[in-house]
């Protein structure tokens, strides 16, 4: 899949701005159970099931919501395959595995400050 660059004004592509359509999309894909979502997978194809097992204690709701919304924004392809009962596919395309390094960059962070963060956390706290 080859991905197309944005052709549209410098301020549709503004996050800052409140009529931005990138707001709409960033709003949907930087989401806490898109995220995991996005990280899941990996290169691998998973099942809904799979998909399950990966994201502990997320609800069937938001497992239906956010793999559909991720379809819609081109991240992941959705395949369903015509047997009883019927069997969904999750799979990541291009921009969606581009989306997973961005993802695993914020893991690093984390990992790497997470001992500041708790210690400046207590330290409001007290």
């Amino acid at each position: 899949m080859v991905t197309k660059q944005f052709q549209g004004s410098s301020t549709d592509a503004d996050l800052r701005r409140a009529d931005s359509p990138a707001r709409e999309i960033f709003s949907d894909v930087a989401n806490t159970w898109a995220l995991l979502i996005i990280d899941a997978p990996g290169e691998r194809t998973l099942r809904f099931t799979g998909l399950r097992d990966e994201v502990e204690g997320i609800s069937r709701k938001t497992l239906t919501q956010n793999p559909r919304m991720l379809e819609r924004n081109g991240l992941a392809e959705r395949t369903v395959h015509p047997t009883v009962p019927p069997r969904v596919e999750y799979t990541l395309t291009e921009p969606g595995r581009a989306q997973r390094q961005m993802v695993h960059g914020m893991c690093d962070w984390t990992h790497e400050y997470l001992g500041h963060i708790e210690t400046s956390r207590r330290r409001f706290e007290s």
